[in-house]
């Protein structure tokens, strides 16, 4: 199954300790149930009933210590981390977002140079420690090269830390804080650890009306010895964005939990609620809604599956997971957000009542694409692959599916973060060119004239200057990098033609959707205005192949899964 069904999960896993936490993190929140997990939302109760679980089962511990600084079964492991994410997603993102900025506040230590804080933090793991990641400021917010948090070097070669921190999840309870800051007197980027209950420092609030506890925090004359020091200098601002890096792979994975659960209830919903002497799932446009949903959200796991594969298998000269892993965030949230809205268009007024697990996921799923840096953050970012993306492919050997147990130990080693640019991508052609089916060849095709317009009608220098007119290019690299990914999961996943071409489907219409928009940009030539135009095309219908899908793969998930009570 693509995708989750906690009362079915039969996933194969390479150790039974992973397969116990998985089966055990379901046990707790199905134990939990529907009525309890909402209660806690309305009122805003902070999640210690899931840290006190966790501590139990030293499930922290196991998934993000990396292998040599806890017990055997420990490491740091991107695909059972995944598996995680999507499971404490599929429950609420206020689960989710314990252990995600836990992972972030780890990020800075395992990638750090200190090694006693490394064995610290490891036995803090094992007693059953949250972390947070203390970088962004209120003044300042995405604005990372301003940090006012500062260390004050004294004369016995201690400092003292002084400035806030704002937006930081488990800033209320952390066991360790990773605190990005300067230096006074060098002015040189250092990272270093501070405990969440030491008098020095000042939980100031929850800035957020919301269950999650994402703190202002203050540290007034905090006392630092270098043996609080993580990094200092030019690494220390690497660590900072490789630890992003790392750790906004798992807001697509939440985005596929949040959706998934909200998929089960609604199609429960409609499937049984009678309108007019029909049922709402015999309205064509509710099948509609319903089959674009669900390919959407196979879409969404197939490539996160995929792009996971690339996060393990990287290394110094393979890094083409820096376009897939930003995707993951920006790309796949957006799609969850695209679900929940067409969900909501079916059930109505029910996805407002407090009761139901959808008013959670109606409520939370925007939160995703604008954490761990924006869209716009992240696209800029994706564009800066754009011409070897499409211009300059290198051969590479073939990435397996990879769900062994390894420790990915060079997510902690990846090096300086410049030279984005000379980046190079296997040939997407080679995915594309495996299936021959109605839409994947229209995407072909819509593909072919998008390249046509970069080489003869490609922005001058003013456009390229232009933020909104490179994001607007930028859409479309995102959208064939999004396709090429699912067809290579095609073939590992075994996913069937008719499925994949309905995915197809929305792909080649969002094509023509981004086409449209640089074609209206007020900036464009009339050539390019020409060549834009020609990219929109329209998908080729297959009643048939619809009728299908809804059947045998949309409807099907009625009365599959529901959460206890």
């Amino acid at each position: 199954m693509i995708l989750l069904n906690p009362k079915k999960h039969i996933r194969k896993y390479q150790d039974e300790k992973s397969r116990q936490i998985m089966l055990k993190t379901i046990e707790f929140f199905e134990n939990k149930g529907l009525k309890r997990i909402k209660k806690d939302w309305h009122e805003k109760t902070w999640n210690y009933d899931f840290v006190n679980f966790l501590k139990e089962n030293e499930i922290f511990a196991t998934l993000m210590t990396p292998s040599g600084y806890g017990a055997e079964d420990s490491r740091w492991d991107t695909y059972r981390n995944c598996e995680f994410s999507e499971i404490t997603g599929f429950y609420g993102i206020t689960y989710w977002y314990t252990w995600q900025v836990s992972m972030l506040g780890l990020g800075p230590i395992w990638m750090g140079s200190n090694e006693e804080v490394k064995h610290k933090t490891a036995k803090l793991l094992q007693e059953g420690g949250v972390f947070a990641f203390g970088l962004s400021e209120k003044e300042h917010g995405a604005d990372i090269y301003s940090s006012d948090m500062m260390l004050y070097p004294q004369p016995d070669g201690t400092y003292r830390a002084n400035g806030d921190k704002y937006y930081i999840g488990n800033g209320n309870e952390a066991a360790l804080v990773s605190t990005f800051a300067k230096i006074a007197d060098t002015g040189d980027y250092v990272f270093f650890v501070v405990n969440s209950k030491h008098e020095k420092y000042e939980c100031v609030r929850n800035v957020v009306n919301e269950q999650n506890y994402v703190a202002e925090y203050a540290l007034h004359d905090y006392p630092i010895t270098e043996g609080d020091i993580l990094q200092k200098g030019q690494k220390a601002w690497d660590d900072m964005l490789n630890t992003i890096n790392v750790c906004k792979f798992n807001l697509g994975w939440g985005a596929i939990g949040v959706c998934t659960h909200a998929f089960y209830e609604s199609i429960d919903h409609a499937a049984n609620r009678n309108l007019y002497g029909k049922f709402v799932t015999d309205f064509p446009h509710v099948q509609n809604l319903f089959t674009e949903s669900y390919c959407r959200l196979v879409a969404m796991k197939l490539f996160a599956e995929r792009a996971s594969d690339y996060m393990r298998s990287a290394s110094s000269d393979d890094r083409r997971y820096l376009l897939y892993n930003p995707m993951v965030k920006m790309k796949v949230t957006r799609e969850g957000e695209d679900i929940i809205r067409m969900l909501h268009d079916i059930i109505a007024a029910k996805g407002f009542e407090n009761e139901p697990f959808f008013e959670i996921a109606a409520h939370e799923i925007g939160m995703l694409p604008k954490l761990e840096g924006t869209v716009h953050v992240n696209m800029a970012l994706i564009v800066k692959f754009m011409a070897n993306y499409f211009f300059s492919p290198k051969q590479y050997p073939e990435i397996p599916r990879r769900d062994d147990a390894s420790n990915d130990s060079f997510l902690f080693n990846q090096g300086k973060t410049k030279g984005l640019s000379s980046i190079q991508f296997h040939d997407y052609n080679i995915a594309y060119n495996l299936c021959d089916l109605p839409n994947i060849n229209v995407f072909k095709d819509q593909i072919k004239s998008f390249k046509k317009f970069l080489i003869e009608a490609r922005p001058d220098e003013k456009q390229s200057k232009d933020i909104d007119y490179l994001l607007a290019l930028g859409e479309i690299l995102t959208l064939v990098a999004y396709g090429q990914l699912i067809l290579e999961n095609k073939k590992i996943f075994n996913v069937e033609d008719d499925l994949i071409d309905e995915i197809f489907d929305f792909m080649v219409r969002d094509f023509s959707k981004y086409a449209l928009n640089i074609h209206t940009k007020p900036s464009n030539t009339e050539k390019q205005k020409d060549l834009s135009l020609k990219i929109i095309k329209t998908p080729v219908p297959n009643p048939k192949r619809s009728a299908k899908i809804w059947k045998d793969h949309v409807y099907a998930m009625k009365g599959q899964y529901k959460l206890n009570n």
